[in-house]
């Protein structure tokens, strides 16, 4: 039979007293403080419309950018309620994706549907914007980028490298806008958690449960995880050149990452795939 040391001995004491102590005030703790919406407030704030709405813009650039990259059509056919008869986007395509790259980008396109779903049965959403998603309008984004006209101009459709490029622009806008407007937030269910069981027709299984846990911060969270998502992807082939140019994907981030500092005037706020680069 084996015998611990003393001093083992008073380890294994020690953590089992801890983990006793540290139950036991957990309950103490959640019976004395009950979890739960205030007894007094509002749900949602009149003031937080404008600004949980603004958002809308952003959404629906999304989701029909991912959509039409990844299944060659958009919010009419995946969800014909959500567009409000707003006017179709203008050059969106399907990008010409691998199947890891497609994979990935689908699932984007499944959690912005679901993010305009939980906007529309919280604060309400208006007719979709005309958004022009045409290839020549990213050129311009990374011309300024650069500082020059890259040759040929950037495509965001012809590769999946150039498509994760172009992504790396935009979730990475959603989180900064909504990490901004949490501490103007006043409605305790436009800030804290609420559940909204998405029902896809055509752009998920109809067996895999999905749940949008949150406005807010249910929002901010699934956009910071696609940020992640990509800047990972990016990572593993930062040192590749992008064709059909000279710069390695690094460099490519460097330059955005750049541009968004300029832009923000708030200082380096933004880290490209390098550091330093």
């Amino acid at each position: 039979m084996a015998f611990l040391s003393t001093p083992t001995y008073f380890l294994v004491t020690y953590i089992v007293l801890c983990e006793t102590f540290f139950v036991s005030f957990s309950y103490a703790t959640n019976a004395a403080f009950q979890s739960g919406y205030p007894d007094k407030g509002v749900a949602v704030d009149k003031e937080d419309l404008d600004k949980m709405q603004f958002a809308v813009n952003l959404e629906f650039l999304e989701a029909e950018y991912f959509l039409w990259s990844s299944f060659g059509y958009g919010l009419d056919v995946v969800a014909p309620n959500l567009p409000m008869a707003g006017p179709p986007p203008i050059g969106a395509q399907k990008a010409n994706l691998d199947p890891l790259t497609q994979a990935i980008v689908r699932e984007f396109a499944n959690q912005e549907v679901g993010h305009l779903r939980a906007l529309k049965s919280t604060v309400g959403i208006f007719p979709r914007p005309l958004l022009d998603l045409s290839a020549k309008n990213f050129a311009k984004l990374f011309d300024e980028a650069f500082g020059l006209k890259l040759d040929p101009p950037f495509d965001p459709y012809r590769d999946s490298l150039s498509f994760m490029l172009s992504c790396y622009v935009l979730p990475y806008v959603g989180l900064v806008g909504y990490v901004g407007t949490s501490p103007n937030i006043n409605g305790y269910k436009t800030k804290r958690v609420s559940k909204y069981a998405l029902n896809p027709p055509y752009y998920a299984p109809p067996h895999i449960p999905r749940v949008l846990s949150s406005v807010l911060a249910g929002l901010l969270g699934v956009e910071s995880g696609q940020d992640a998502t990509i800047r990972m992807y990016l990572y593993e082939r930062g040192t590749e050149v992008v064709s059909p140019y000279s710069s390695i994907v690094a460099e490519f981030t460097c330059r955005v990452s750049l541009l968004r500092n300029k832009l923000g005037n708030c200082g380096i706020k933004d880290e490209p795939l390098f550091v330093p680069f």
